[in-house]
């Protein structure tokens, strides 16, 4: 380590290149005797005032002796530095209160504890590097995220490593579609959807956000296993329903990773992936819930004048929800947010019952975390 000299054995130094004596600076300075000695010393510090009287005599800058005086200080500082420095790290890549409060992580102040408990977090061997391990293509759209998110989508994935489910056959997912727009048609039907998809070896959960973090799904793997993660922020079935097949488009497309807001006018909405490959899932989802043929066909007979009963009937021919028939159309612009706002009916209590969901009223067992299989 550095040894740091005291400012006083600088001024000593000083007198003696200069031949002066203490009495001598004294009689320069204008400062008392006992003051001189004291600093020569090393008894006192080095003020302001008298960095200003000490650079005039000897022809330095103040700022320098006040630089000498402030650097002897630091060296006697025995705070614990490393640690602080650790724990700052820690908090600048998550949100490390938000998580202790979820219960994602443990309660300690203990930048050891912390670290580790992170990394497991995170499931890599260092917590600098937050990255998803990726079965498909390699990308890391996370990098683009909050850390409000990023935290999100660990918790997620954490969650959907826990869960079970049977071998993922891609040949069936045209099968499976067709039963998943079925439930989209049908409120009560999503308490059959994380059945049905872990049936043909798909994950799905439910994390709620934190608070500022404007997620609404994410698609990604773990293994050979496609995860769906939805945050179920917003309580509206026209929602739900487009993230929900925006995602499962990522899945079919075999994706590697994507996160979505689908917040349609209440907010804007943004992608962070591939933009064809968002663009591609956006068609799938709007084609799915509502044919595009049929779609144009409507807007072409109806425009400008949306009739809820026309809407009505319209969602009764192509066998879909009137609520999710007029997100399709709010996110045309065909229709205001505001309009028919009855269409629309609250889905999320309906799919958390089923479901595994962080947050929203329910809490996750450590022992889900520590290796032990979820059973919906």
């Amino acid at each position: 380590m550095t040894h740091i000299k005291h400012p006083g054995a600088i001024l000593r130094e000083k007198l003696e290149a200069r031949g002066w004596t203490q009495d001598e600076l004294v009689a320069i300075t204008g400062k008392s005797r006992a003051t001189i000695a004291k600093i020569i010393a090393g008894n006192v510090g080095i003020s302001p005032e008298m960095a200003a009287v000490l650079a005039a005599a000897f022809g330095d800058a103040p700022e320098d002796w006040l630089k000498w005086s402030g650097q002897y200080e630091l060296s006697l500082v025995d705070a614990p530095v490393d640690a602080i420095g650790k724990r700052a790290k820690i908090y600048a890549d998550l949100p490390i209160r938000d998580m202790q409060k979820r219960g994602w992580i443990t309660l300690s102040a203990d930048p050891v504890v912390l670290q580790a408990e992170l990394e497991t977090f995170v499931g890599s061997q260092s917590a600098d590097s937050l990255a998803f391990p990726i079965a498909a293509r390699k990308s890391d759209p996370l990098a683009e995220l909050s850390p409000r998110e990023k935290a999100w989508a660990f918790r997620a994935r954490q969650l959907a490593a826990a869960l079970p489910v049977a071998e993922f056959d891609p040949s069936a997912l045209p099968g499976l579609v067709k039963k998943l727009r079925v439930l989209a048609a049908y409120p009560e039907e999503i308490k059959k959807l994380a059945q049905t998809l872990a049936i043909h070896g798909i994950k799905f959960v439910i994390v709620e956000p934190l608070a500022g973090a404007r997620l609404d799904g994410a698609a990604f793997w773990i293994g050979e296993s496609p995860v769906i993660a939805m945050s179920a922020r917003f309580d509206r079935n026209d929602n739900f329903w487009f993230t929900f097949f925006h995602e499962l488009g990522h899945v079919i497309a075999r994706d590697a990773l994507s996160f979505d807001s689908h917040g349609t006018t209440e907010e804007e909405s943004f992608s962070i992936g591939d933009a064809k490959a968002e663009a591609k899932a956006n068609r799938f989802a709007s084609d799915t819930l509502v044919p595009n043929s049929e779609m144009e066909s409507f807007i072409r007979r109806v425009a400008p004048l949306y009739q809820e009963s026309r809407i009505v009937q319209f969602s009764n021919r192509v066998k879909m929800h009137p609520g999710v028939v007029l997100g399709q159309l709010h996110k045309r612009g065909e229709v205001s947010f505001g309009a028919h706002r009855k269409l629309i009916v609250k889905i999320r209590d309906l799919v958390i019952r089923t479901s595994l969901t962080d947050g929203w009223g329910n809490s996750i067992s450590p022992k889900l975390i520590n290796g032990n299989e979820a059973n919906l």
